[in-house]
């Protein structure tokens, strides 16, 4: 086994969720009377901790202001939630990393509550050895929530891979010297993956399930 720890992100990962929150967050802009972001702008910032997913979704957005934001953005996402599927074949693969005897976490731009809810809502939480949220340490691209899972769960940077949709993800495994795998089916584009040279950059949830039987 080549990487005993598999830290998995969550949104655009595992769940399909990166739509629907881009049309959360423009529905909150919208409400509030806003300049609304583009697709492109509003995924960009998933997996981000709130603040630094804020002052890029709505530049110039005054700090005051985010509360206002964030209560319109949850009612939305609230309404939304309990329907967000996971990808076709992450439970089965997550139950298969498991029984290998893989050790998996997480680390997600989520708040504890946030991911709380989702492990509820997917009934995933017997899989995770551990987890880290935006509202926990420093969010991504900061090496923080790595590098706090790996001294948890006694391991090191060699005996870790990081998988995730987000250039946050890749930036904040480069910080903690931990290699990563790209998934090109949530938030980002696949060139911008690429750029930051995973070692694989696969298409859904099949392509990674066979990449890590044949290489973690």
């Amino acid at each position: 086994m080549r990487y005993p720890l598999l830290v998995f992100d969550w949104d655009g990962t595992l769940i399909d969720s990166a739509p629907t929150i881009v049309a959360c967050i423009q529905a909150a802009c919208r409400d509030l009377g806003l300049p609304v972001p583009e697709d492109a702008r509003a995924s960009h910032v998933i997996g981000l901790g709130l603040q630094d997913a804020l002052s890029y979704a709505v530049p110039g957005l005054p700090p005051e202001d985010y509360g206002a934001v964030v209560e319109r953005y949850r009612k939305h996402f609230l309404a939304r939630d309990p329907e967000i599927p996971l990808f076709p074949g992450a439970r089965s693969m997550l139950a298969g990393l498991r029984g290998r005897g893989h050790i998996l976490a997480i680390a997600t731009g989520k708040s504890r509550a946030g991911l709380t809810r989702a492990l509820d809502n997917t009934a995933l939480r017997p899989l995770f050895a551990a987890s880290r949220c935006a509202d926990q340490c420093a969010s991504k691209p900061a090496p923080d929530m790595l590098c706090e899972l790996m001294e948890e769960l006694g391991t090191n940077a060699v005996n870790t891979l990081m998988i995730g949709d987000t250039v946050h993800d890749l930036q904040m495994a480069v910080h903690a010297g931990v290699q990563a795998v790209a998934v090109c089916h949530g938030a980002h584009p696949r060139s911008e993956l690429a750029a930051l040279a995973p070692l694989a950059c696969v298409d859904n949830i099949d392509e990674l399930n066979l990449w890590l039987a044949q290489n973690a």
